[in-house]
């Protein structure tokens, strides 16, 4: 009976921690998402590589990131709709999204920088602040895209200055992983980069038996490096991240 007890109350105690642990839920595109490992695929969200530096009885990581989303169809499809009734106070959301708002030649995405993209943003913001969460937005990371001056161009036109804007505004805390991930490019050189991303010579890779040439999504190391950067920069924030890491 003593040991039924005891069994109980440790059940009961540990039920309690993991009820008691926050939850730090992720929102963005393709670059952040979880992507499926079977078959073989190297391609990671760093989203996805998060977890591993973290301590699961902590904090939980849920990945709503999808790919091809935007600001406006994780909205239009109910997605944001889901994410906020899953919310509860204490918890943690990361918000990143440009890659497809950008795309002007296709409606069903296409966010403009200073007008749906920013109001979108700001619903978001102030959505998980009604719930008791806090919101941090992150800029978008860089592509791996070089000039034949041996120089990084920048995809992103406008869109990290809007969201850099909102974050001031609504007094948001801000991973500059747009700026980290590009010195993280530069870091690496115009070949050296290629190992960031989705590279693979015809018959390398069984997923692409003619091979591959992705400078916008990462392989299992950018995704670990990408996640590190976040890590830092949460920590530069002071941000309870510090408490979360193994």
């Amino acid at each position: 009976m003593i040991r039924i007890l005891r069994a109980l109350v440790l059940t009961l105690f540990f039920a309690a921690a993991v009820f008691a642990a926050p939850t730090l839920h992720l929102v963005g595109d393709s670059t952040m998402a979880d992507k499926p490992k079977e078959p073989a695929n190297p391609e990671t969200g760093w989203g996805q590589a998060l977890p591993t530096l973290l301590k699961s009885e902590a904090v939980r990581v849920v990945n709503h990131a999808m790919n091809g989303r935007s600001t406006k169809s994780f909205i239009d499809e109910g997605r944001w709709a889901a994410v906020v009734a899953a919310l509860r106070a204490g918890d943690y959301v990361v918000i990143q999204f440009a890659h497809n708002d950008e795309k002007a030649d296709k409606p069903a995405v296409h966010a403009p920088a200073r007008g749906a993209y920013q109001n979108n943003l700001r619903r978001f913001v102030r959505e998980a602040r009604a719930r008791g969460v806090t919101p941090i937005l992150a800029t978008p990371v860089a592509r791996r895209r070089w000039s034949a001056a041996g120089e990084l161009v920048e995809t992103h036109g406008d869109y990290p200055a809007a969201l850099r804007a909102v974050a001031t505004e609504e007094k948001v805390p801000l991973l500059e992983m747009n700026l980290l991930t590009a010195e993280l490019e530069r870091a690496h050189g115009v070949e050296g980069s290629k190992r960031l991303h989705l590279h693979y010579a015809a018959g390398f890779q069984p997923r692409w038996p003619e091979g591959v040439k992705d400078d916008t999504h990462f392989s299992e190391y950018g995704a670990a490096c990408v996640a590190a950067l976040a890590v830092q920069e949460w920590l530069r924030l002071g941000l309870p991240l510090a408490e979360w890491l193994k």
